[in-house]
């Protein structure tokens, strides 16, 4: 085979690709060994190892120990829905977007008060140290890891308030909006940017992916007018999970 400008290495990837994608290597089945992909290719040794270390990266193909490379069976995506539609209710976002699913999600959280890195600062328009109500989560769909979220509120808006730790209290777990409006702060609007990078190790393994595997980052703001009074990373694993917006039109 007669390769061009493309590295070698990508050329055969490729066409190992095509061959998992269009099913003629179905999920399970044992990926070519090294020796066959260098004389079916007319490659070298180095050039076929980095050929199956693409696939394993892109989370196409795993390593058994002992056994081999296999190619790995492909989850049919299911939605993670963000929507600007507030239930009257007073729902959390989640709550609500999982019962119009029809699905049954819970989650777990952990609060604790940190000191603002420089980053989380810059998004709350505070200052580097300041003090923060830092809140981690972890939401399920039927048991199974779905999303991790991390959320950062300053205590110079929460502090001494009943709403202080998002998931406890009389307001517990009822959102921000309907939390914030408890103590006379109105949100009125949130940003969200929507980005893409490999998972870190521990995001991988508190959602049961391998290494490699890319993540779907939203980062999300919300606002009292032009103050931040809450930012949140919200991580999902991209191989299972696509994103899907429902916005109102004004």
């Amino acid at each position: 085979m007669t390769f061009g400008e493309q590295p070698a290495y990508l050329r055969v990837a490729g066409d190992l690709r095509k061959k998992i994608v269009d099913g003629s290597l179905p999920p399970h089945t044992r990926l070519p060994s090294q020796a066959r992909i260098r004389e079916e290719y007319g490659v070298s040794d180095t050039v076929a190892l980095e050929a199956r270390k693409v696939l394993m990266a892109e989370g196409l193909v795993e390593g058994r120990s002992g056994s081999g490379t296999y190619v790995r069976e492909r989850p049919v995506p299911r939605r993670v829905a963000r929507s600007g539609y507030r239930p009257a209710n007073g729902a959390t976002p989640f709550r609500q977007e999982q019962a119009d699913a029809g699905a049954r999600g819970t989650w777990e959280s952990r609060s604790e008060q940190a000191a603002a890195s420089g980053a989380v600062a810059e998004r709350l328009a505070v200052e580097p140290g300041d003090r923060v109500m830092c809140t981690r989560y972890v939401y399920r769909e039927a048991g199974e890891p779905m999303m991790l979220s991390t959320s950062w509120e300053p205590l110079a808006v929460t502090g001494r308030t009943p709403v202080m730790l998002p998931e406890e209290g009389p307001l517990g777990g009822m959102g921000v909006v309907e939390r914030m409006r408890a103590i006379d702060v109105i949100v009125d609007n949130v940003t969200e940017e929507v980005g893409a990078r490999p998972g870190l190790a521990e995001e991988l393994l508190a959602l049961g992916g391998v290494p490699g595997h890319v993540v779907v980052v939203v980062q999300r703001t919300f606002y009292a007018s032009d103050r931040p009074v809450e930012t949140a990373d919200i991580v999902i694993p991209a191989d299972r999970y696509r994103v899907s917006y429902h916005l109102p039109v004004k």
